[in-house]
């Protein structure tokens, strides 16, 4: 066997482990999928504003306003977008298009699928259980996750997301507690399989949330140590949707309202669906 035809056959089963690792992650991120459609409830109660009653204030303002009365609780949500994804630092964003979507059903977990659509071609997902990012399609260049950190981090980005996208998710009940912090502030707590996580919310004069706010644990900082430290989101455009109002532009990021935030993460929703038990990703 020549060297030539040596390395050329390393070169050969190399790409075939990229490949087959690649079609094992895009099978796991299928069946992720299908398991949190699944638990959309097949007939889910009508909203009505007295569950919310003896709620403070901002609480009833901002579930009055997200809700509107007689709408099915769907609890599962799927959200289309476009935007930028930055792929550097606030000094240098490296900004890419990019596409993506995702699968929300908080306290349970989430899918959210990324591709860029120009510049660096990166593609991938993050859930609950994984972060896995690759450059055309194959080479790794981000796979985390099978730990606490990677949990509690990932626990922290649906709760919020659920108070933007999925608000009945985050009605009152077992494991889901609401308080005013504030005439124009709420703040939900979420407790689920050991995990808790608060998320803080700036209602207007309607009831929309126009800013979120929260601890997150996370090693996005110098240090690249875990710890509790500042993320949120600026959210917009309020569209409705099933008896929904929801939010179609999100601004979040890291160190939120501090002189280091920066927003990585610029989305525009194009489509929001409350999917039925048993859909399955395409």
């Amino acid at each position: 066997m020549t060297v030539a035809y040596a390395t050329l056959l390393i070169l050969l089963l190399g790409l075939a482990a990229l490949i087959a690792l690649a079609l094992r992650d895009r099978h796991s991120d299928r069946a992720e999928w299908r398991r949190l459609a699944a638990l959309q409830p097949r007939d889910p109660p009508r909203f009505d504003p007295a569950m919310i009653a003896d709620q403070p204030e901002p609480v009833r303002r901002f579930l009055g306003h997200a809700i509107r009365p007689g709408t099915p609780l769907w609890s599962v949500s799927e959200i289309d977008m476009t935007g930028r994804f930055s792929l550097g630092s606030k000094d240098d964003p490296r900004y890419q298009p990019m596409e993506a979507r995702q699968i929300l059903a908080a306290p349970e977990g989430f899918v959210w699928a990324m591709r860029t659509t120009g510049g660096l071609p990166v593609s991938g997902s993050d859930s609950g259980s994984w972060t896995r990012f690759r450059i055309f399609g194959l080479i790794p260049v981000a796979r985390l996750g099978g730990n606490p950190d990677h949990t509690r981090s990932a626990f922290g980005r649906y709760v919020a997301e659920a108070l933007v996208w999925s608000p009945a998710a985050l009605l009152p009940g077992p494991g889901v507690t609401w308080e005013a912090t504030g005439p124009d502030r709420a703040r939900v707590t979420v407790r689920h399989g050991g995990l808790e996580q608060s998320v803080e919310a700036r209602i207007d004069a309607k009831g929309q949330p126009v800013e979120i706010a929260f601890q997150r644990w996370s090693d996005a900082n110098p240090d690249k140590t875990h710890r509790l430290q500042p993320f949120g989101a600026y959210v917009s455009d309020f569209r409705e949707v099933g008896g929904f109002r929801l939010p179609f532009h999100v601004e979040a990021g890291n160190m939120f309202a501090t002189p280091d935030y920066f927003p990585f993460f610029i989305a525009d929703v194009t489509a929001i669906r409350f999917p039925q038990a048993g859909a399955q990703a395409s």
